[in-house]
């Protein structure tokens, strides 16, 4: 809206809307343009910044890979349940060890009891789960099995979706949820109970524990965050290419699209914006309320 081409009376305008002035209602005078402001308070993003942030979410899809790479070798008996169970714990106790090192002693709890808490928890949770997989094995046997894999993409996806990518430790309950319902779909299909009980292990391990290590990582270890992200993706590709090439090239095409092509377009566009404030935006009131409260 431009200045109004109206002859100025002798009273100078004011932009006030309380007392009556020999203006038109829609009259402005040259200083309106004055207050304009563009781009206020938006932030410039740079390429590399951002292809780092979005590793997080190619491995999270490599993650997902890799679950799935594994759950095939499982169902044609290339994999045998106690070599997974064992590998799981090796990469725990590990993983717990690394988690330990790179947080405070205040953040961590470095405490004997702390320590005995959370193997606790995990020996409560490996046993139920042990005792629960003749259930949980048998738990979709009058679903379909085209039925049950459709619903294992469908919560893998919406895992995916929902996952909390900006701040992934602890992980957010429907992504994690979603997750864990796929892994009792998919390790229902396996032959024995004990293949569902270490399919289910590793998923805990894969889904629960790996965002909280790698969270961690990304706070306090930014290169080991970077080259770990890429070992991920490659690990994830190269196994899903042991069983589908069809699947990695896919799956490799998403990962370039999502880490590298996809922070390309939003620095692109992020420099396209404009965005103008000035007096015609919703009046904003700064006054101090203490004046009004005594």
């Amino acid at each position: 809206m431009g200045p109004d081409c109206a002859p100025s009376p002798a009273v100078p305008w004011r932009k006030v809307l309380w007392e009556p002035q020999p203006y038109p209602d829609n009259y402005v005078d040259q200083r309106f343009l004055e207050e304009l402001r563009r781009n206020e308070g938006i932030r410039q993003y740079c390429y590399w910044p951002v292809v780092k942030e979005a590793g997080f979410v190619g491995q999270q899809l490599s993650c997902v890979a890799i679950f799935i790479t594994v759950w095939l070798y499982m169902e044609q008996g290339l994999l045998s349940p106690e070599r997974l169970l064992w590998t799981s714990l090796a990469c725990a106790l590990v993983g717990y060890g690394l988690y330990q090192a790179l947080t405070s002693p205040f953040e961590a709890g470095c405490g004997l009891w702390t320590h005995l808490a959370g193997l606790q928890s995990a020996t409560i949770f490996l046993s139920f789960t042990f005792g629960f997989s003749p259930v949980l094995k048998t738990l979709t046997e009058s679903v379909s099995t085209d039925t049950v894999y459709a619903m294992s993409a469908v919560m893998l996806l919406a895992h995916l979706v929902s996952f909390p990518y900006a701040r992934p430790s602890p992980p957010g309950s429907l992504s994690l949820n979603a997750a864990l319902f796929a892994s009792v779909c998919l390790a229902s299909r396996l032959p024995g109970a004990l293949h569902t009980f270490a399919m289910l292990s590793c998923a805990l391990l894969v889904f629960a524990l790996w965002p909280c290590l790698l969270q961690t990582l990304r706070e306090n270890a930014p290169r080991q965050f970077t080259g770990l992200c890429v070992g991920v993706c490659i690990g994830g590709v190269g196994g899903l290419g042991s069983q589908s090439p069809g699947g990695a090239l896919l799956l490799a095409l998403t990962l370039g699209s999502v880490t590298l092509l996809c922070p390309l377009l939003l620095v692109m566009l992020q420099r396209q914006k404009d965005n103008i404030h000035g007096p015609w935006d919703e009046a904003e009131i700064h006054e101090d309320l203490s004046l009004f409260l005594q």
